[in-house]
């Protein structure tokens, strides 16, 4: 077992106070309370933004920190990474897709070892642009592949009270929905993707695990906006970033960064921080993704930041009762990754995520990427089941459950040939 995986141990069950949290989740619209957004155009010290360098230079430097302070902490630096190929087939999906395993290191520190598969498609006669993603359990999980060898890393698991679990042959290919890979490859992108667990575990256990022995020293003390799990993992996907700017066969002005649920957080506050990623897909992201935390609709960042308290920042469990007295709300995060395209997706009954509010939230973005000169968010109002709406900030509500599916993907690559070009 590496040396920065603990051994297994037992969770503790969610306390009282956790579940009187979670039973008190507002789906009444009727209850939400009247809110003000923070804007996302004037300044700290009340200077209004009227320029795009004013916006480069000031204005979205503020935002990020204010982000690291009160949410998700502060984004850990860019280290040197070493990466290699430990396995490659270029007779993948019968022949369609050149398949690429790669162990990626980060040397002279105790780090993890991360593991990415990459699927090309063979018909690209020039570099391909890519999706990439975490995937919540295991590379093996993702594809139905026998090339891929099981997991090491953490994995999640249903068992009550066990946080620590392996992966078994009986996993495999259980997450292949989510995870469409020949239509992708069909479309003419590459698919990158890596298991959450390699970056940090998603359990309250003091951040000894994972990348943070890295930056931290594993049991001291956290400081206010030390970084949470969602930061390790956004940091995470920049690594693999890195990487993917070597790699011949992918354009790397063609990334796409996106994530399904907490890892839709993980791939808006990546593409916020990293202006690399071209466009950034939110799939059911919710609170700390792309819904509105004044809304006080569904999860929220109180309820989150202690029930999932090594998701954010300390200073995020200690002020969000109030959600006025955290000084930033989602719109601006989107409005981080202006000019770029981002797309919201939401799902019909999914009212922990709050659908109408990340549709409000994608739409209070719209005057930055005004201001950086291009077009926002088309919709007047939340648009109708099924029918997405393609404009620089999209948004698209499907029918049905908290889920990643064909039926999304096919809408966020309709979304990605838009604003990056057409591809096969």
């Amino acid at each position: 077992m590496p040396l920065f995986m603990k051994s297994p141990v037992a969770a503790t069950p969610f306390s009282e106070e956790q579940l009187a949290l979670l039973a008190r989740m507002n789906f009444d619209e009727a209850k939400v309370p009247p809110y003000r957004l923070p804007e996302a155009l004037v300044c700290n010290d009340g200077q209004r933004v009227d320029s795009p360098e004013l916006w480069r230079e000031k204005r979205r430097p503020e935002l990020l920190r204010l982000f690291e302070t009160h949410v998700y902490g502060r984004m850990f630096p860019k280290v040197p990474i070493e990466a290699r190929t430990v396995e490659e087939s270029a007779q993948a999906l019968g022949g369609r897709a050149t398949r690429r395993q790669v162990e990626i290191r980060f040397p002279g520190t105790p780090g993890p070892v991360l593991h990415l598969v990459i699927y090309f498609p063979n018909a690209a006669a020039q570099p391909a642009p890519c999706f990439l993603g975490l995937n919540f359990n295991g590379n093996h999980a993702a594809f139905d592949d026998p090339a891929i060898p099981l997991s090491s890393a953490w994995m999640r698991t249903e068992a009550p009270g066990v946080v620590e679990n392996r992966a078994t042959e009986a996993s495999r290919a259980t997450q292949t929905s989510r995870w469409p890979v020949e239509t992708i490859i069909g479309r003419g992108y590459a698919l990158a993707t890596l298991c959450y667990g390699d970056l940090d575990p998603d359990y309250d256990d003091g951040f000894q695990n994972g990348v943070h022995p890295m930056f931290f020293t594993p049991g001291a003390a956290r400081c206010g906006d030390d970084a949470g799990a969602i930061t390790a993992w956004a940091w995470g996907l920049s690594r693999v970033m890195d990487y993917l700017e070597t790699v011949e066969r992918i354009d790397p002005a063609r990334v796409c960064v996106t994530g399904h649920s907490r890892l839709g957080k993980t791939a808006l506050w990546a593409g916020a921080c990293d202006e690399r990623f071209a466009l950034v897909v939110s799939n059911n992201s919710g609170c700390g993704g792309a819904s509105l935390n004044r809304r006080n609709f569904g999860e929220t960042l109180h309820i989150l930041s202690n029930v999932r308290p090594h998701w954010f920042n300390e200073n995020c469990r200690n002020r969000s009762l109030d959600a006025e007295a955290v000084p930033v709300d989602q719109h601006q995060l989107i409005g981080l990754i202006a000019p770029r395209p981002v797309f919201v997706s939401s799902a019909e009954d999914d009212p922990g995520a709050d659908p109408k509010g990340e549709f409000t939230s994608a739409f209070h973005a719209d005057d930055v990427y005004r201001l950086l000169g291009t077009d926002g968010m088309a919709a007047e109002a939340m648009p109708p089941v099924n029918q997405p709406v393609l404009s620089r900030i999209g948004y698209y509500v499907r029918s049905g459950k908290h889920d990643i599916n064909l039926q999304d993907w096919t809408t966020h690559l309709d979304f990605a040939d838009a604003h990056l070009g057409r591809n096969g």
